[in-house]
């Protein structure tokens, strides 16, 4: 089905939305004309839904934050261990190198805070990783464990992106940080 004959079905936003992710990820500079032309609607038509480009590239984020919460959870139930929340890190990298210009938009720009579609999924994916933190170490501070864990992976995976740390062994760097992290004693 075309992209026209789906917005004509009220899919516009969708389809606007799926291709300036896929001009995003392939590395393309787009901008609302482009996705418009892109997705053979008016170039007017993306304004019923976005005000500017810093909406779209919001909504964009907000489907990333989506996204990786959906990657954390897969296949797996809440942590229960280190080597559990070594499997939530694991998870995070990966995703910042499968899809790494999502990732440079998820944490690249500023947090829009008057889209609430964004500030909500961004704030469910630190929920998500509060329960995780309180059901390994109960009665911890979780905000503070959130912060280190959090610094940890994404740290690890801005240096992968960067080339500052080599492609090997991924997995093995992330889950011997997160048994040192959590090993460490006062």
């Amino acid at each position: 089905m075309s992209t026209r004959a789906r917005y004509h079905h009220g899919d516009l936003r969708a389809a606007l939305l799926s291709t300036a992710m896929e001009m995003l990820e392939q590395g393309e500079t787009f901008s609302l004309r482009a996705v418009a032309r892109r997705a053979g609607v008016s170039p007017t038509a993306p304004y019923r839904h976005f005000a500017d480009r810093g909406a779209l590239e919001s909504a964009l984020a907000s489907q990333g934050f989506r996204d990786l919460k959906d990657d954390l959870m897969e296949g797996r139930d809440l942590p229960r261990s280190v080597d559990d929340l070594a499997d939530f890190g694991v998870a995070y990298v990966d995703f910042a190198l499968r899809r790494p210009a999502l990732f440079r938009l998820m944490f690249g720009n500023e947090c829009d805070d008057s889209s609430d579609e964004r500030v909500r999924a961004s704030g469910d994916l630190h929920k998500l990783l509060a329960l995780a933190l309180g059901n390994v170490f109960p009665g911890a501070d979780t905000d503070a464990l959130a912060t280190a864990s959090w610094s940890l992976v994404h740290g690890l995976a801005f240096l992968h992106l960067d080339g500052k740390l080599s492609g090997d062994q991924v997995e093995e760097r992330v889950r011997a940080s997160f048994a040192a992290l959590f090993s460490a004693r006062s």
